[in-house]
């Protein structure tokens, strides 16, 4: 006996009564929800969002006192540059004392002792300029730059009073290709090899400086001529050097040239 095949019956669409009832019921318990967290986590929420709002405030006031501050710094240094080029080094010097502080920026407080210590060599007081460059190179939060410069500046002044040994231990890490004191550091160096007798590292970094296109072109003569001494080619393109040096080849052709030119157009 045949079966009656059985179908299942299609879902019944809910009517436009039930959808809105459907709605209700969802944001009803979405408004439950979002009411339990808030009685359970709101103050927690609120006191963030207030910490949140206290710290941006507070950031935004730092960083306008902190920006009218090096303003004011930067005045400083830019008036006491305007004394100095009026040769009134005392005033100058004065200027900047404050800047010596430990709030003014480390790079304020750096340049300041720069301009301090410039003063100080111009009334011939080498061991106060001294002092200061020694003040900026031990100065671990001053731009690396700076302090360079200054242990440069501070071998150069001392250079007569210091063991070669000296020389070399500080500036040998600027006396590379690619420093931004290579020049200075690299001939300071040089000559201290020199005064311990090591001839063939000094030629070597002599003629370094003397094929280092971006350095000036006295720095790189001196250290031509001082390379050559120690027997050390310095050169690199001699037809380029000569016309450097204003030496042009205007010498006149062999006459067996002329001859022989001669004869072949004939």
């Amino acid at each position: 006996m045949a079966r009656t095949p059985t179908t299942t019956p299609a879902p019944a669409t809910p009517s436009h009564e039930d959808e809105v009832l459907i709605r209700e019921i969802d944001e009803a318990v979405r408004e439950d929800a979002l009411f339990t967290f808030m009685r359970d986590h709101g103050i927690k929420v609120l006191g963030v969002i207030l910490l949140g709002l206290a710290g941006l405030g507070g950031y935004l006031i730092w960083d306008h006192y902190a920006e009218k501050a090096l303003e004011e710094q930067s005045e400083t240094l830019i008036s006491a540059l305007d004394y100095m080029d009026r040769r009134d080094f005392k005033t100058a010097s004065e200027k900047v004392a404050p800047l010596l502080a430990d709030d003014a920026s480390p790079a304020a407080r750096a340049a300041a002792r720069f301009l301090q210590a410039a003063a100080a060599l111009e009334e011939g007081n080498n061991d106060k300029a001294t002092g200061l460059f020694k003040e900026i190179a031990a100065d671990a939060e001053a731009p690396p730059a700076l302090r360079d410069l200054a242990r440069v500046r501070d071998v150069s002044l001392n250079f007569d009073r210091m063991k070669p040994a000296d020389v070399i231990a500080q500036l040998s890490p600027l006396a590379k290709p690619g420093s931004a004191y290579f020049g200075s550091a690299a001939e300071l160096v040089a000559m201290a090899h020199l005064e311990a007798g090591n001839r063939a590292e000094a030629g070597k970094l002599f003629a370094a400086i003397a094929k280092d296109e971006d350095l000036p072109e006295t720095l790189r003569s001196r250290a031509r001529q001082m390379a050559g001494l120690m027997g050390v080619d310095a050169i690199v393109d001699v037809k380029k050097l000569l016309k450097d040096e204003g030496v042009t080849d205007d010498a006149p052709e062999a006459p067996e040239a002329n001859a022989g030119n001669t004869a072949a157009a004939e």
